[in-house]
């Protein structure tokens, strides 16, 4: 493995949050914690929930309860919690001027939000919704791009009780029917279509086409002037519902098991998962990501262009950031637009101190080889988070190098919708190696096992979680069979992730792709992550994906698909091949290279691989409600 190539200053050490938390309870190493933690899940959680100061109507009688088994964990039981009183409520009351949130729009409009200014309009649409007869446990859908509403829709909900499921703008009539359909919503928020790099996007078709065969009553509709809404008994306009409801409403009394939001998987898998997370577990959690796995304090100003659609947004740019008191800046646009420059101008403007970025969005910038610091010095930066898929070591350097300037940590983080956020992460004053996802988090038990559920190290095995953790899902919703069969069944009372990992020497770990993404040949185990991130290290690659098909000699066959400019370089493909053979062995020399002009990949950015293995194979496809761009398929049936 590669040497150290960060070393924390003292001051990164020793001025963390979590080194402060650390330091109240005479702990002196990441080490120490986690094996407290571990040992003793009930203090742990309890004295991170007292520390984040999460806000009881009534206090729990017991932290954890698993008389149902450890599927069924139940957390902070009996207590009653709503998490907008421990966010918004909380800090309008204390920092009552203080901006909560900057909203900026792909044509340079920007707006501000004080975080008394957010109360009153949550407060606002909350009594709206309770106008629309919606009451504590009704689903309410949200379907809007990163704009103001979206956050307000999504505390309203909260606020008032009500289970929010957010979806991303950018899907399909389809995905978004799916969705709409499993959660059985009674409401629905869009916009009237958005821009994005200069054009217009409508959204109206999609929506006519999700809604129907729906529980859908009321669409409310945030004016932005693209599409042509006539108001009727089922569309209403935002600002119409909302301009004659008070600025005050009472915070529904929520028990801790109930629950706050409904959000889908995906789907690389197969159909979405509807994943349920609660007031009471999700509240400590996300203030324990936020505080300790990425240090945000009331001073920060986080600017991570990660979408509400997904578990990073809710957690960083919602919850975790709203329970912690800080400041976002909230971007709905595309990084590229106009230029290369957008978001590091952002940077160097808002004085962001907390940098988000997903590792497809550093594989562009380094790919189109931008110089971030030759336009700004970004000296506020403190952390610089990344998640969504595994890091290659050449996009952690050029975000170490060229962004983080050799002295900022790259806080790799690694969890899912499920976990309720990361549960590996860089954590502030640890030493790094490039791509390293740092440690499992305190008080989230995870280990590596081998086929036979052996505990091992220094080899590639299953990630695997051995107790229960605040946000971990309550179930899955329609489906807890699935849930069961998807994460319980591979190991007896152990949750199975399905991620492929290592754990070297000195104790870091490293992401090594999904499990199903395994090749063998010959009886040689190869993660796709491996192989991929070895094709990527290549100059003239810019991103890569590697399936298994059938062969009669080996058994399986690697097959390389990547992403270059040299497209007419009739021989780049026998070039990468014997690249990949003499960087890690002959056994890893895939049997065919192609070359595309993007990969296959969801909106979050993973790879769908079995899509790639799928059409290749002329199988069926299956579920493709969140595939971004699926004309890239159709390139796969012109190669030789």
């Amino acid at each position: 493995m590669s040497e150290f190539e960060f070393i924390p200053t003292v001051d990164q050490k020793e001025n963390s949050t979590i080194s402060k938390f650390m330091k109240k309870n005479n702990i002196s190493t990441l080490d120490q914690l986690s094996n407290k933690a571990n040992h003793d899940l009930e203090w742990f959680w309890k004295d991170v929930e007292q520390y984040f100061g999460i806000v009881w109507d009534k206090p729990y009688q017991k932290v954890l309860d698993l008389s149902k088994g450890l599927p069924w964990a139940r957390w902070f039981v009996d207590g009653k919690t709503n998490i907008y009183k421990s966010s918004v409520e909380k800090f309008s009351k204390i920092h009552p001027n203080k901006i909560a949130y900057t909203f900026v729009s792909e044509d340079g409009k920007t707006s501000y939000l004080t975080y008394l200014e957010l109360d009153k309009k949550v407060c606002k649409l909350a009594n709206s919704l309770k106008f629309l007869d919606v009451k504590k446990g009704d689903v309410v859908a949200i379907y809007l791009p990163m704009i103001e509403e979206s956050i307000i829709a999504i505390l309203a909900s909260a606020k008032i009780g009500a289970v929010q499921t957010v979806i991303f703008s950018g899907y399909s009539s389809e995905s978004l029917q799916i969705r709409l359909q499993d959660c059985k919503a009674k409401i629905l928020f869009i916009c009237d279509g958005f821009q994005r790099k200069g054009k217009p996007i409508s959204q109206k078709n999609i929506v006519e086409e999700a809604t129907k065969n729906t529980n859908i009553k009321k669409i409310i509709v945030s004016c932005k002037g693209i599409d042509i809404y006539e108001k009727s008994d089922d569309n209403i306009f935002y600002n119409d519902l909302t301009s004659s409801q008070s600025e005050s409403c009472d915070t529904e009394i929520t028990d801790s098991q109930d629950p706050l939001f409904i959000l889908y998987t995906s789907g690389t898998t197969g159909k979405p998962k509807g994943v349920v997370h609660g007031h009471g577990g999700f509240s400590v959690f996300a203030a324990y990501q936020a505080g300790f796995l990425i240090d945000t304090t009331e001073d920060d100003i986080i600017l991570w262009p990660a979408d509400i659609g997904w578990i990073t947004g809710l957690v960083w740019n919602v919850y975790g950031l709203l329970i912690r008191g800080a400041s976002a800046v909230i971007y709905d646009g595309a990084l590229d637009f106009p230029n290369f420059n957008r978001i590091w101008d952002m940077l160097h403007e808002y004085r962001a101190t907390i940098f988000g970025i997903s590792p497809t969005a550093v594989r562009l910038f380094k790919k189109n080889n931008i110089q971030p610091l030759k336009l700004h010095s970004l000296d506020n930066i403190k952390n610089i988070p990344t998640t969504g898929e595994p890091l290659d070591e050449d996009s952690w350097r050029w975000l170490f190098e060229k962004v983080g300037n050799k002295k900022i940590p790259i806080m790799n983080l690694s969890g899912g919708t499920e976990i309720g956020g990361a549960m590996l992460s860089v954590f502030p004053g640890m030493k790094l190696k490039p791509s390293t996802v740092g440690i499992p988090c305190p008080g989230i038990n995870l280990d590596v096992y081998d086929e036979k559920g052996n505990s091992v190290r220094e080899e590639n095995g299953y990630l695997v979680i051995k107790s229960p953790w605040p946000a971990m899902t309550h179930g899955l919703l329609n489906d807890n069979q699935r849930y069961l069969e998807a994460y319980w069944s591979r190991f007896e009372n152990i949750w199975f992730h399905g991620d492929y990992v290592f754990v070297d020497s000195d104790g870091l770990w490293y992401m090594k792709g999904r499990a199903d993404d395994v090749i063998n040949v010959a009886g040689h185990r190869m993660s796709t992550a491996e192989i991929e991130q070895t094709a990527i290290s290549h100059k003239k690659i810019s991103d890569a994906a590697s399936i298994s098909i059938p062969d009669d000699i080996t058994g399986e066959a690697i097959v390389l698909f990547i992403v270059s400019e040299e497209k007419k370089d009739e021989k780049l493909n026998d070039e990468i091949s014997e690249y990949i053979a003499t960087k890690i062995g002959k056994l890893a020399k895939p049997k065919f290279v192609y070359v595309l002009s993007d990969l296959p990949k969801t909106r979050t950015g993973k790879i769908m691989r079995r899509l790639l293995k799928a059409k290749l194979l002329k199988l069926d496809l299956g579920d493709l409600s969140s595939l971004e761009n699926p004309q890239v398929l159709e390139e796969i049936l012109k190669l030789d």
